[in-house]
């Protein structure tokens, strides 16, 4: 299904958002929101086990960096 498929509901709405790899978890949901404002984002690590039920307003963003180096403190 490419970017600009719709699930079902007609209109052409987007399904997906290639262009946000490679950016910022908040600069990714900006993109997202921006194209479809009612999106339920949720943010998880790569490899998740996730749900197989269609929600058509969820956008999983899956993250798999350390972004900083992690300390005890």
């Amino acid at each position: 299904m490419s970017s600009t498929e719709c699930g079902g509901g007609g209109g052409g709405a987007k399904t997906s958002w290639p262009e946000v790899v490679g950016l910022s978890v908040e600069d990714a949901k900006k993109v997202i929101l921006k194209d479809k404002p009612d999106a339920d984002i949720v943010v998880l690590p790569v490899g998740s086990v996730v749900t197989a039920d269609y929600r058509p307003n969820r956008v999983r963003i899956f993250v798999d960096i350390v972004a900083q180096t992690p300390h005890i403190g």
